[in-house]
């Protein structure tokens, strides 16, 4: 049976390893977060990181115990760096916390939720930068996420992306 989703741009699963998911969204507004907390529910989502003005209270997602990051940046742009860090260490944070998890027998994957106003720009870009931290080539990184959210990342993100560098081969440098 397939599952019907009543959202225009339903969620775009990102999953490559067995320890952390992503998920990129769309804006919810307040007549469609029940829809998003279902979703979020569905999929295990710890944490949900705004890259757009809030367009919903986060009190509701903190009541059902996600966490809400307002890291907004400006639209068709890049992260910022100290964006960019903090996305990072939520990551890590993540899989910290999934590693623990597993060690006491929970077989649940952590999900960040990600969305900035349509869910085709900043929040992909967010997912693409943790998929060339995880060794893939930002290239493929753009390939799957397009694969999956058609019409995702602009031009000037993906040469963004093009001149990403990991962070433990960036040094204190990640564009250069």
């Amino acid at each position: 049976m397939l599952h019907s989703n009543p959202l225009i741009n339903p969620p775009t699963l990102i999953e490559t390893t067995e320890n952390i998911r992503y998920l990129i969204v769309d804006s919810p507004s307040q007549s469609t977060l029940p829809i998003y907390l279902q979703e979020f529910e569905r999929w295990n989502v710890t944490d949900v990181v705004r890259c757009c003005e809030p367009t919903y209270p986060k009190e509701l997602l903190e009541e059902k115990g996600i966490q809400v990051h307002d890291w907004t940046y400006a639209d068709g742009d890049q992260p910022p760096g100290h964006l960019v860090n903090s996305w990072l260490k939520l990551i890590r944070r993540t899989r910290m916390d999934a590693m623990e998890r597993r060690k006491s027998g929970s077989k649940q994957v952590p999900c960040i939720a990600t969305h900035c106003v349509a869910g085709l720009g900043r929040a992909p870009v967010l997912v693409a930068i943790a998929l060339i931290e995880d060794g893939m080539s930002p290239l493929d990184s753009v390939e799957l996420i397009r694969e999956r959210r058609r019409g995702a990342i602009n031009s000037k993100q993906l040469r963004y992306l093009e001149s990403y560098k990991r962070e433990q081969e960036a040094g204190s440098c990640r564009i250069c």
